[in-house]
């Protein structure tokens, strides 16, 4: 019973505070939604620690939902330690950020309406963690994708946000399609959609081919990139990425929850969950890692440059989106899952914390009008330095330190003992470290450190947030400082095959965390260059902001074109509206001018049908409804008539 409770408490807080908004009142909404996602969090942490550190499967029965020929697809539910790890993520992350907006929302009048779409997204969330079967995940998938389209376009007065809504759910649809491809692929071949089937028949299907345009393709590996196109278009990986800076129109909270710490994150357990397919198919593996890899070191140039303070985090999740992938793609997916479940709580740390600084200044987000907050808002401060070592890295080798020293490091060295070509994912991740140093310290220092820049009243006015949006910040900060090293042994240490039991497929022949940690026994370096990589962005970060602050605006006149190229985000945008946008303007166009407007208004039946109104409307303007002209009528008629038989009857005597 717990189980269901986990995923249907969300479910039934959304219904009433959808539905019964008005009868309970926007604070009653708040209050239900809220002790509702505390309960299912407390009731997943107690799942973690019977199931997580139990390593069994437990199978849970729900319903049967649909039987069509030979598809059958149940509802139920699969509880095991991914299922569990991913539980405690997305309804603690939850939970925090409900408590969190009852503080930030309060003064908006449609709170209801958002605590509802905050409870949906959380129940599709969590249908999709614990599916048992490939429909059940799409259904889960595709929930997420419209609560996060209603969460993005909340303030739906907005155009820039109704415009980031519809971006995000067009450029998902892409990557959906990709996934839909991949399911139908998979049931093709195995005749089933259960997860169970699905991997006791994977090792069977290596070495398969299928004829395509023909060419010989091989099975595994084709099904494989298409379900890595949906994790691609999810998770925001490079080409599928240019939703996820955009969504950061919608409410502050919502940024924390669906960028942060759940969605964006869905393609990273989708990947792992699939680990018994995709280990059976090293090509896709290999265009995982260089994709990931290529992410992780995109994202961060764009960070680089970026003002806004939500934006600065938002492609650092994307950065970090690409850390996970490497570990997917190398075979590390237990470090990718530590790498999410420590990402959660600094990620969404940060995400809040922004939030408050917006908070303080009125809803000023440009950091160009900042600076100097750190004694207007110190809490703030502290928690925002505590998210930003936590995300740097910051930590001793062999010692320790914060939660993503622990896991982002594991990355970095599993990708080395990897042995890619020329070693291309750990120097690109490496570099990637140090550009995330950089633009994290350089947004501490732009909010909080030096001269104000922001208008002398807003600064004036400045504040501390209020006590129901500080609390989830320490929360989120104990896991920022300790989730590291207290969760790292089970999760990556010499015993995870023992933790991960069954849930996550490890083949024997590359047992990549056994080659992690010789690597780095055999190579100490390895493990300090992460290190070395953070402290020297942290300098760099310190000398432009701190040190000499005439040197951002110098660098950028001196590197101009490659400064307008990372602010203008690599031009993908301009790419896309390019190839897609306006070909697709021109074509609707076309379409309705020419073919519609000229050839089915002109010339087809609805021209026709003009022509004759157009002929009968001129014998319409003769009828007058005046007698005497029916009369006058009605009198040359007959005289015409009569002097055609008189002519006609002269023509015969003749």
């Amino acid at each position: 019973m717990e189980f269901k409770a986990i995923v249907f408490l969300p479910l039934i807080g959304a219904i009433i505070a959808g539905f019964f908004g008005r009868l309970i009142t926007d604070r009653g909404a708040e209050i239900l939604t809220t002790a509702l996602l505390f309960v299912s969090a407390a009731l997943s942490w107690w799942v973690f620690s019977r199931v997580g550190f139990g390593g069994e499967t437990i199978k849970v029965p729900v319903a049967t939902w649909f039987t069509s020929g030979e598809l059958e697809v149940a509802w139920s539910l699969r509880i095991d330690t991914l299922t569990a790890v991913m539980l405690v993520v997305v309804t603690t992350v939850s939970s925090l950020v409900h408590l969190y907006s009852i503080g930030y929302m309060h003064e908006d009048d449609a709170r209801a309406r958002f605590f509802a779409y905050l409870s949906l997204f959380t129940f599709a969330m969590l249908a999709l963690v614990t599916s048992d079967n490939l429909v059940q995940m799409f259904f889960g998938w595709e929930g997420v994708g419209l609560a996060s389209y209603l969460l993005i376009g909340f303030w739906y007065k907005k155009p820039s946000a109704n415009a980031a809504a519809i971006k995000a759910f067009v450029v998902n649809r892409v990557g959906d399609f990709g996934f839909a491809l991949g399911i139908f692929g998979l049931f093709a071949i195995t005749n089933s959609v259960s997860f169970d089937v699905i991997f006791s028949e994977a090792p069977n299907l290596v070495g398969k081919e299928m004829s395509f345009l023909g060419y010989q393709v091989d099975i595994l590996t084709c099904l494989c990139l298409l379900l890595f196109m949906g994790a691609m278009g999810k998770s925001a990986q490079f080409l599928l990425h240019t939703w996820l800076p955009d969504a950061m129109e919608g409410p502050t909270p919502v940024s924390a929850l669906i960028h942060a710490a759940t969605m964006v994150t869905a393609g990273v357990f989708m990947v792992a969950r699939l680990s018994p397919v995709f280990e059976y198919a090293p090509t896709a593996l290999m265009v995982v890692t260089f994709v990931g890899a290529f992410t992780a070191f995109f994202a961060a140039t764009v960070g680089l440059v970026q003002n806004d303070i939500k934006r600065v985090v938002a492609y650092s999740t994307c950065s970090q989106l690409g850390y996970m992938f490497v570990a997917c793609g190398v075979g590390a997916y237990s470090v990718a899952i530590f790498h999410l479940f420590t990402h959660a709580f600094f990620k969404a740390l940060l995400f809040l914390g922004a939030g408050s600084v917006i908070h303080a200044m009125h809803h000023e987000q440009d950091m160009r009008n900042m600076g100097g907050l750190a004694p207007k808002i110190r809490i703030t401060w502290a928690m925002m330095l505590i998210g930003t070592l936590a995300l740097t890295g910051v930590g001793i080798p062999h010692v320790g330190g914060f939660a993503g020293f622990h896991s982002k490091d594991a990355i970095i060295e599993a990708a080395y003992a990897a042995h890619t070509t020329y070693n291309y994912a750990f120097w690109m991740l490496v570099f990637a470290a140090f550009m995330t140093s950089f633009y994290s310290w350089r947004l501490m220092f732009m909010t909080f450190h030096g001269k104000t820049r922001a208008e002398p009243d807003t600064f004036k006015h400045a504040h501390e947030s209020p006590m129901v949006m500080l609390v989830p910040l320490f929360v989120l900060a104990l896991g920022a400082v300790a989730s590291g090293f207290v969760f790292s042994e089970y999760f990556i240490g010499h015993d995870y095959k023992e933790f991960w039991n069954r849930s996550i497929l490890h083949l024997p022949s590359k047992d990549i965390l056994h080659h992690m940690h010789e690597a780095v026994k055999k190579a100490e370096w390895i493990a300090w260059a992460p290190f070395i990589a953070m402290v020297s962005g942290f300098v760099l970060a310190w000398l432009y902001y701190i040190k000499m602050p005439s040197l951002p605006a110098a660098t950028a006149r001196t590197f101009r074109p490659l400064y307008l190229f990372f602010l203008n985000k690599w031009h993908v945008d301009e790419l896309y509206d390019w190839l897609f946008v306006k070909p697709a303007m021109w074509l609707g166009r076309v379409l309705w001018k020419t073919g519609d407007g000229r050839i089915i208004d002109g010339l087809g039946p609805d021209g026709i049908a003009a022509r004759v109104v157009n002929i009968t409307g001129r014998v319409v303007r003769l009828q007058t409804g005046y007698v005497y002209h029916y009369a006058f009528a009605m009198m040359i008629g007959v005289a015409l008539i009569a002097t055609y038989f008189i002519f006609q009857g002269g023509g015969l005597l003749k």
